[in-house]
């Protein structure tokens, strides 16, 4: 199973909002660090209020469409939390999914997409557009 398909799974048994919020920290929590050499302002994401680094790579695959490798980190225990359940979707997927991710579906799927504050879902989809665009120069490199 998927780690995607493992949170999809595990938002379901959460009924209220507090216990989704709790799971996306906790899901923050497991998200690897970054390394400090990563966090420089070439892999800062614009658009979001806490800071969000995202780091971009491809592993062999079919050249016009290689398997995406994403690692991102955040300051903010929440949005750190939506970097991780970002992360879930993509990395590791082939270039053409990544670009085809429907995050507010995803986040609607959750349950999370009516609870996150405007600032929080403009970072989302902030986050989101630079890893279609990473997606999109992998697929075209």
């Amino acid at each position: 199973m998927s780690k995607l398909q493992t949170i999809i799974d595990d938002f379901e048994y959460l009924d209220d909002w507090e216990d989704r919020y709790r799971y996306v920290i906790e899901i923050g929590k497991a998200l690897p660090e970054m390394p400090e050499p990563e966090r420089v302002e070439a892999n800062k994401v614009k658009g979001c209020a806490s800071q969000v680094w995202l780091v971009a790579e491809t592993e062999a695959g079919d050249p016009g469409d290689p398997v995406m490798v994403f690692r991102g980190d955040s300051d903010a225990h929440i949005v750190r939390g939506l970097v991780a359940i970002v992360l879930a979707a993509t990395s590791g997927q082939k270039a053409s999914a990544v670009e085809n991710l429907d995050e507010a579906e995803l986040m609607s799927r959750l349950g999370l997409g009516e609870h996150l504050s405007t600032q929080r879902a403009n970072g989302l989809r902030s986050m989101v557009l630079r890893i279609k665009a990473h997606a999109a120069a992998a697929r075209a490199a």
